[in-house]
């Protein structure tokens, strides 16, 4: 039911901002084509149509296409991106697009037509030579282009990033604090051995897109893919927030576990993975040129690794790191003291705790 609820958010939530979107992007279209070409507009009529009588058809265009582009891309970013490549999504989705272009601009023909008493050219195959349906088909794809630079920037480096990135606020390191987790498959060794390279990177593929379908649900953000080891951040607070840093980890072993007829089948073997959590302050900056990404340095990154490592040490799973327990609600979960610890490489000992559902 959990599941259901998130998926329904999200999925209202992808709505709501298409429909916004689409709504502005439209009205300022109709507003570039009434200012640079009322002439044409207006046609033979003598009498100049107020620009507001033709924002409303800005977005009522936008609202049909809104909902409609909500709709697609949910489907296809929850049930067909990891099943088709690339070029057959961008084929598919161009087709639908241009399905719903005729259809909403023929809705929108009809309806000028009713409200403004013109004559607007709406009969069989219109779209083929009207220019200004291609004129609308080239503004689409432009912001279309946008829109999906934008979810793309987010998704690589995190929400809100992006601003910060065309400002420049990175190009000087800068301080924050943050959560991370590090994540990393056991005994990836001996199963990489069983499974051969070609098999074992599928799993990983598999499993990483497990993952993925859970880290917005907590609010997390992936900062680094290392091989068979995933690192996770958030802003602290954020990271704190309902036990988000706890409550991804048992949600993504509990996704495993619900898939587990299908790794068995696949690949004979359950996935299973250890991680450690540490926060606190440390540099965030932007790195390279060729490959621009935004880079984290400071004690608090080597200190999550080191305690991730002692997970085989003691046998557990998850272990966090004292500040954390600190912060975290104790509620569901056992906590158990394994003391100071002196972590590898380091001069003082950390006192961490292993967590379990209770």
């Amino acid at each position: 039911m959990y599941n259901i609820g998130f998926y329904i958010k999200r999925f209202f939530s992808l709505l709501f901002t298409s429909i916004i979107f689409w709504c502005l992007a439209f009205s300022f279209f109709i507003m570039i084509r009434y200012f640079a070409f009322s002439q044409e507009i207006t046609e033979n009529n003598n009498d100049q149509i107020p620009i507001t009588q033709w924002l409303d058809f800005g977005i009522w265009i936008g609202v049909v296409l809104g909902i409609f582009y909500g709709i697609i891309e949910f489907l296809f970013e929850r049930y067909l991106l990891k099943k088709q490549s690339i070029f057959l999504i961008i084929l598919e989705k161009a087709f639908l697009y241009l399905i719903i272009l005729i259809l909403s601009t023929t809705f929108i023909s009809f309806l000028v037509e009713s409200r403004l008493d013109k004559d607007i050219p709406n009969g069989s195959l219109w779209w083929l030579r009207s220019n200004t349906f291609w004129l609308v088909v080239g503004y689409f794809i432009i912001m279309s282009q946008i829109l999906a630079f934008y979810k793309m920037a987010n998704k690589k480096f995190g929400n809100g990033v992006l601003f910060n990135l065309l400002i420049g606020y990175y190009k000087n390191p800068q301080e924050e604090k943050r959560i991370f987790m590090f994540l990393d498959l056991k005994s990836s060794t001996t199963i990489a051995e069983q499974l051969g390279h070609l098999k074992y990177s599928r799993l990983i593929q598999d499993c990483f897109y497990d993952l993925n379908m859970v880290l917005n649900r907590y609010s997390a953000e992936v900062y680094q893919y290392v091989g068979d080891e995933a690192v996770i951040n958030w802003k602290y607070k954020r990271g704190i927030k309902n036990n988000n840093c706890l409550k991804i980890y048992f949600a993504f072993n509990a996704r495993i576990q619900r898939r587990k007829k299908y790794y068995l089948k696949k690949y004979g073997v359950l996935p299973n993975f250890k991680a450690g959590v540490h926060g606190g302050i440390l540099t965030v900056t932007e790195v390279g040129v060729v490959k621009k990404e935004i880079a984290y340095h400071g004690d608090v990154i080597n200190t999550c690794s080191r305690i991730q490592e002692e997970c085989n040490t003691y046998g557990v799973s998850l272990l966090i790191s004292d500040d954390i327990f600190k912060e975290v609600k104790k509620s569901t979960y056992k906590f158990s003291n394994l003391g100071n610890i002196l972590l590898k490489g380091k001069e003082e000992p950390l006192k961490i705790y292993s967590v379990e559902l209770e």
